[in-house]
C-alpha cells in the first residue's frame, strides 16, 4: 500500500510539473508571474529610458490589475546593458538562463538592437525591439524572430521629406552621429530627396562620434559650406551642444534644418529658451493630444507619477502592452506561438491602433511631425500633424526585396 501511495504521489508531482511547464498548473503554479526579459542603456541615455521605465511600471500594473495573462501576473525583469553589443548579448543570455524570462523585450542604440536581434534568431527567442530605429533591424538584417516597435528612420526622415522637398533647397549639409542610426537616417534622407528633387547637392557631412561631438568645428564647418537647407540627426546632449554653437556662428540665420526627434520632449526641453525656432521636426506634443486613448494614458501617467510623459513613456508602455497581447494571442509561452501570435498582431497604443506588419515584424506606430516654437521661456511642437505609420513604409516589393528570406 506505501509503494502505491509513493508511485500516485510521484505520478502526480510529474503531471503538475509537465503543467506548470505549460503554464496550465492550477492555483499555487498560477501565482507564479510569467517573467518578461527587459534590457536597455539605463545609464548610458537615462533622459528617455527614465521615463521609458515609468512606462513598463505603468502598463505592467494595468495588465495585472486587469487579470494579467494566462490567468498569471507579468514581471518585467530589467537589466542595464551599458549600451555595449556584447554586454547586450551576455545580460539577454542571463535573462532567459539565470532569471527564467520567457523572452525578451527592450534596447534602444541600434547596434545593441541589431545584436539582439541576432541572439534572437540564434536562440530561437521572441525578441519585441523597443526603441532601435535602425531600418537594418526589420530589412536587411530582419529575422523570424524579431519584431520592432518604434518608428523607424526611414519611416520618420519620409514623414519629414514632404516640407523639405517643398522648400526646393539645393545645397544641403548633413550632420549625424556616426553609427547604426545615424548612418541610416542619413541614408534614407539622401534617397528620399533625391527621388523627389533630382537637382539636389549634399555639399557636406559631418559624422562625429556619439556623445563626443566638437560641436564648435562641426557647427563652423557647417557654415563654411554655406548650406541652404541642414538635415540633422543628432539627439541628446549632442544636440544641445550643436544648437547653442550653431547660434552663436549664426549658422541657422536663412538656413532652414530638419531634425529627427528634436521635438520629443526628453531632447527639447533641456535646451529652454534656446530652443531652434522653426525647425522641422519629429517630437511627441503631449500636452495637446486630445484623442481617447491619449488621454486615458495621460491621465494614468500623470496620476501615478505626478509628472508629465516623455516619448519614452509612451514606447515603454505600448512594448509592454504588445508582450502581454502577444502572450494572450498565443495561448502559451512557446516560442514558435509566440513568434506566429506576433504577426500581424494588432493593439491600441497611446498613439492609436497599431499593427505589426506580417511582411517584415515593423509596427506601424505613428508620429507627430511639427516645428518647434518657444512658448513660455520653452521649446514646443507648433504646427504639428500626426502620421500614421503605415502611409510611411516602402511598397511591399521593395520591403521584399529589402528583407532575407528566413
Amino acid at each position: 500500500m506505501l509503494t502505491r501511495n509513493r508511485l500516485l504521489a510521484g505520478t502526480a508531482a510529474l503531471v503538475a510539473a509537465s503543467l506548470a511547464t505549460l503554464g496550465l498548473a492550477g492555483p499555487a503554479a498560477a501565482q507564479a508571474p510569467i517573467k518578461i526579459g527587459e534590457l536597455n542603456s539605463y545609464k548610458v541615455f537615462p533622459a528617455f529610458l527614465e521615463p521609458y521605465k515609468k512606462g513598463i511600471e505603468l502598463a505592467v500594473e494595468e495588465v495585472n490589475a486587469a487579470g494579467g495573462v494566462l490567468g498569471r501576473k507579468i514581471e518585467v525583469v530589467s537589466r542595464d546593458d551599458n549600451g555595449n553589443p556584447g554586454d547586450a548579448v551576455r545580460v539577454a543570455e542571463e535573462l532567459l538562463s539565470r532569471e527564467g524570462a520567457a523572452f525578451l523585450i527592450g534596447t534602444f542604440p541600434s547596434n545593441v538592437g541589431l545584436a539582439v536581434a541576432d541572439f534572437a534568431k540564434q536562440r530561437k527567442v521572441l525578441f519585441i525591439a523597443a526603441e532601435p530605429l535602425t531600418d537594418k533591424i526589420v530589412w536587411d538584417s530582419g529575422n523570424a524572430y524579431t519584431y520592432r516597435l518604434r518608428t523607424s528612420t526611414y519611416m520618420q526622415t519620409a514623414m519629414l521629406i514632404p516640407d523639405a522637398a517643398k522648400l526646393k533647397k539645393k545645397r544641403w549639409a548633413i550632420v549625424y552621429p556616426n553609427y547604426e542610426y545615424g548612418q541610416s537616417a542619413t541614408a534614407a534622407f539622401k534617397k528620399l530627396l533625391k527621388e523627389k528633387q533630382p537637382d539636389v547637392e549634399f555639399v557636406i557631412e559631418q559624422a562625429p562620434p556619439l556623445g563626443k561631438i566638437d560641436a564648435g568645428a562641426v557647427a563652423q564647418a557647417l557654415a563654411d559650406a554655406k548650406p541652404d537647407a541642414i538635415f540633422s540627426s543628432l539627439f541628446g546632449p549632442d544636440l544641445a551642444k550643436f544648437v547653442r554653437e550653431g547660434q552663436q556662428r549664426g549658422l541657422f540665420k536663412g538656413v532652414e534644418v530638419f531634425n529627427l526627434l528634436a521635438g520629443e520632449p526628453e531632447y527639447l526641453d533641456p535646451l529652454k529658451e534656446e530652443a531652434p525656432e522653426g525647425w522641422y521636426v519629429t517630437g511627441y506634443p503631449w500636452s495637446e493630444i486630445k484623442t481617447p486613448e491619449h488621454t486615458k494614458f495621460l491621465n494614468a501617467y500623470q496620476a501615478k507619477f505626478k509628472d508629465y510623459p516623455r516619448l519614452g513613456s509612451v514606447v515603454g508602455y505600448a512594448t509592454v502592452m504588445s508582450a502581454a497581447e502577444a502572450i494572450k494571442k498565443a495561448g502559451s509561452l512557446d516560442q514558435a506561438k509566440l513568434v506566429a501570435a506576433m504577426s500581424g498582431l494588432t493593439l491600441m497604443t497611446p498613439f492609436g491602433m497599431i499593427q505589426y506588419r506580417p511582411i517584415d515584424h515593423q509596427s506601424t506606430m505613428g508620429a507627430y511631425v511639427g516645428r518647434i516654437g518657444v512658448k513660455d521661456g520653452k521649446g514646443v511642437m507648433k504646427d504639428w500633424r500626426f502620421v500614421d505609420g503605415k502611409d510611411a513604409l516602402p511598397s511591399d516589393a521593395d520591403v521584399q526585396k529589402m528583407r532575407p528570406k528566413n
